[in-house]
């Protein structure tokens, strides 16, 4: 990340303490993660961590028999699930169930609603899966997470610094960028924040490197750049279908992004128009 300034310093890792101690995110999710990303983790460890959350093995199982998958025979266990599915979507049906708990109260202020940004977040995730798939980028279930997260700082800025975070909303004009907004108002932004509670919470490093980097990829220099890529071209295009994070359109065209992929205008009119199909076949996966 680009180098912040010791207010801003300050500012960020106060939050990040306070984000750390509450721990919004189930303690189980955290050790699902951390199993299906060890490459010497078997399935029967995922299961045996998942079956200490009988709420979300339910959910988890509810999705993998929707019409996302459209299974020919019901699957009834997690084993099963885990064996069709493999531990990295069963590890992001996971982690949307257990984030989505952070939404359940649909606060807000105009323009700005929780329910909005869960739906935001989920369709990043899905485009861009759909965006690595089409661009032949193989880690697309971890394309899928990234995009899931990219914006969780923006939930975490309502949560835990919520009435300088309401003055913030209501000022929002689109002459700046969230970013800008964010850094006037609280000290830092959202893919700051996001990114160091993710470091704490143990998330990957392409995770962490899809929130801190989504809007400028120009200060990174590593192996995760295709990955973000697909979140900030999702981000444009599930923005520009109506789905805003912060319900105005405050995003700037993600040339380097485009770029690096070899889109075309072409192209991100076929993603998006086929980023409707997905949406409706994930449906479960907005539920709160």
């Amino acid at each position: 990340m680009a180098a912040v300034s010791a207010s801003t310093g300050s500012a960020l890792e106060n939050v990040v303490r306070r984000v750390h101690d509450i721990s919004s995110i189930p303690q189980v999710a955290l050790r699902v993660l951390e199993v299906a990303n060890d490459p010497d983790s078997s399935a029967s460890d995922l299961k045996e961590v998942m079956e200490t959350d009988a709420a979300l093995s339910a959910r988890v199982l509810r999705y993998v028999n929707s019409s996302a998958y459209a299974v020919r025979t019901r699957i009834t266990n997690l084993q099963q699930a885990i064996a069709y599915l493999g531990m990295k979507q069963i590890r992001n049906i996971a982690l949307t169930a257990s984030v989505a708990e952070m939404f359940r109260n649909d606060m807000g202020v105009e323009p700005y609603r929780r329910s909005s940004l869960w739906k935001h977040l989920v369709s990043v995730g899905i485009c861009a899966r759909l965006i690595a798939m089409r661009c032949k980028i193989a880690a697309f279930e971890d394309v899928f997470l990234a995009g899931l997260l990219h914006d969780i700082g923006i939930i975490l800025e309502d949560q835990y610094v919520h009435p300088k975070f309401r003055q913030m909303i209501m000022a929002l004009t689109p002459e700046k960028s969230l970013c800008e907004w964010e850094r006037q108002f609280l000290g830092f932004d959202h893919a700051e924040l996001g990114e160091a509670v993710a470091r704490a919470w143990g998330f990957p490093e392409n995770v962490r490197t899809s929130i801190a980097f989504h809007h400028n990829a120009a200060l990174y220099r590593g192996e995760q750049i295709n990955i973000i890529r697909c979140v900030a071209v999702a981000n444009l295009i599930c923005t520009l279908k109506g789905m805003p994070s912060v319900g105005i359109n405050l995003v700037r065209v993600p040339t380097w992004a485009l770029q690096g992929l070899n889109l075309t205008k072409a192209d991100i009119a076929v993603l998006a128009e086929d980023l409707d199909r997905e949406i409706a076949q994930n449906a479960m996966l907005y539920e709160l």
